[in-house]
């Protein structure tokens, strides 16, 4: 498997990370989701080389993550804002949160946390299933292929080559 083939995979967690799959990536969502738009404050929060955010802005305006909007006209600039598909990461990283608040954090305990506006409690990822709303958890999980495996898996028996 070839870093710059992962988008081709027939995995989703593969292609996913073609998107999102560098440390920089996350860290400019990380601000997208503080609300942080525009390529300066990035580049400020971020201590990022401006080729580098430069890239990664792009990479993630080009697969529908981000979209540019204008804010100033003379000269014209623009701030880059989350999209559908950009919200859709939210769970993804309050997952990654979660770990780093459990595993990474010092005796202090985590640097931020997370209230939920509606109820005023803090709180933190829990992933539950759709139908039944039992906690998921690793070892309760079984996979099969699902209708977009490709035809030599099938062939296999469901077996990845």
């Amino acid at each position: 498997m070839r870093w710059e083939e992962l988008d081709r995979e027939p995995c989703s967690l593969a292609r996913s990370l073609s998107i999102v799959g560098d440390r920089w990536t996350l860290l400019v969502l990380r601000e997208c989701f503080l609300r942080v738009r525009r390529f300066e404050e990035f580049e400020q929060r971020l201590g990022i080389a401006r080729h580098v955010l430069a890239d990664r802005l792009k990479k993630l305006t080009d697969a529908g993550v981000l979209r540019k909007e204008p804010y100033q006209e003379r000269p014209r600039r623009e701030e880059y804002r989350l999209t559908e598909k950009g919200l859709d990461l939210y769970p993804v990283m309050l997952a990654l949160l979660d770990w780093g608040d459990k595993w990474m954090s010092g005796p202090e305990g985590p640097p931020l946390l997370r209230r939920h506006k509606t109820c005023g409690h803090v709180t933190h990822a829990v992933h539950t299933c759709s139908e039944c709303g039992e906690e998921l958890k690793a070892r309760d999980m079984t996979v099969e292929l699902g209708p977009g495996a490709p035809a030599a898996m099938k062939a296999a028996g469901g077996k990845a080559e």
